[in-house]
């Protein structure tokens, strides 16, 4: 099994913003593009253009239609990838210690020659960020782009992960969570930043902006918190998965 850091230098992360994803799904094929063409084994697909087709994405959209007590439908879009957890299961449980957490950054990653695609680490994650790509045998999930923000080989500019560099309605942020005074710490705090599933105990770095109540666009900043403040809380007293915390999340909206 492979032990997790006690402590990391930093927690190198994604914000994810609610209120301004429109669902593009932008990120998603930059994504894949990415990783096809330089990150370890590519993404590989079966039968892309038959009648059933599959195939290997490290981040996906949800789109889910919430009706409020008043007013109209509204449409959210919930983009869900690897939330590089500080206490990650999937990590724990793996049996080849090909599942790690970096000491240097938090970035959660696979060695993929180690790994044997025995599926404990997608059975362990809580959130689904795991897929067993069928080609190449082994288990995948998102990497930050650890290959392109550390790359000085690319402009400045382009030291981020794939996802946020292309997403057209600045809706995804990256940085170090583990700094209080980081653009991502900071848009958090302003914003009342939660985790995905708190009650899991996983301790996620990425953190979601949740939406603001579209009838009350023209409340302050205080307000906005004050009227979003039931959303910060643990949904659950016990783990009830990714839907159940989801469904309980919108239905506050």
């Amino acid at each position: 099994m492979t032990m997790l850091p006690e402590k990391t230098e930093r927690k190198m992360g994604l914000v994810i913003d609610l209120d301004t994803c429109v669902g593009c799904h932008a990120c998603v094929i930059s994504c894949k593009g990415w990783n096809t063409e330089n990150y370890g084994a590519p993404l590989s697909d079966q039968d892309p253009y038959g009648a059933n087709p599959s195939g290997t994405f490290l981040n996906r959209i949800h789109s889910y239609e919430v009706q409020p007590e008043s007013g109209p439908a509204q449409l959210i879009h919930f983009p869900k990838s690897c939330l590089h957890c500080e206490d990650a299961p999937c990590v724990t449980v793996c049996p080849t210690g090909a599942s790690y957490k970096r000491v240097e950054d938090g970035i959660v990653l696979v060695n993929e020659k180690d790994c044997i695609g025995c599926g404990l680490c997608a059975w362990a994650c809580p959130y689904g960020a795991r897929e067993l790509d069928q080609a190449e045998g082994v288990m995948k999930k998102c990497t930050l782009c650890v290959d392109r923000i550390y790359n000085d080989n690319l402009p400045e500019e382009d030291r981020v992960p794939a996802c946020v560099r292309t997403c057209p309605s600045n809706a995804r942020h990256f940085g170090d969570l583990g700094d209080p005074d980081s653009e991502v710490s900071q848009l958090v705090a302003e914003r009342g930043g939660m985790d995905l599933m708190p009650e899991q105990g996983t301790k996620p770095v990425n953190k979601y902006l949740p939406p603001r109540p579209k009838d009350r666009l023209n409340e302050s900043p205080r307000e906005e918190i004050d009227i979003l403040a039931p959303l910060l809380a643990p949904v659950a007293e016990e783990p009830k998965g990714f839907l159940g915390w989801l469904d309980k999340t919108l239905e506050k909206i």
